[in-house]
């Protein structure tokens, strides 16, 4: 077991983690952060979407060992004081239906807007290009990014 210390969602954290936990693992089971998801395992869906310094990475390839003294940021973190402009524009365009990817691309959507607050389509479909979703055909989140530029 080894301790790491993280700033979680801008509160220090300390745990004890195997060497071979991913960042989902402990986040689910010993934070109790519930919004990334476990889809596929292997960094292909983008359900485990976390910001870890900013940048938007798959919590499910990533050793927690390896984020040690660094600053994770999940969807609890960003909407901490309530939803956030994409959040918003994801309710009001009705962008999603069961859900399940729903946290991997807001984190994607907020990262991306972060760095580039007035994104064309191409740079949004290509930010949004590692998020899997099965119920919608992306329209409405494509939509719904678009749309939080303009607020």
């Amino acid at each position: 077991m080894s301790e790491i210390k993280i700033l979680l969602n801008n509160e220090e954290r300390i745990v004890e983690v195997q060497p071979y936990e991913t960042l989902l693992e402990v986040l689910r089971e010993k934070l109790g952060v519930i919004s990334p998801k476990c889809g596929c395992d292997r960094g292909d869906c983008g359900a485990c979407n976390v910001l870890l310094n900013g940048r938007s990475v798959r919590s499910c390839l990533i050793l927690a060992v390896e984020v040690d003294g660094q600053e994770i940021i999940t969807v609890e973190g960003i909407s901490k004081d309530g939803l956030s402009k994409v959040q918003e524009s994801m309710i009001d365009n009705n962008s999603f239906q069961c859900g399940f990817c729903a946290p991997g691309v807001i984190i994607s959507a907020t990262e991306l807007l972060n760095n580039n607050p007035h994104p064309t389509r191409e740079d949004i479909k290509e930010a949004l290009s590692g998020n899997l979703c099965r119920c919608t055909g992306y329209l409405p989140i494509l939509e719904a990014v678009e749309n939080a530029t303009k607020e």
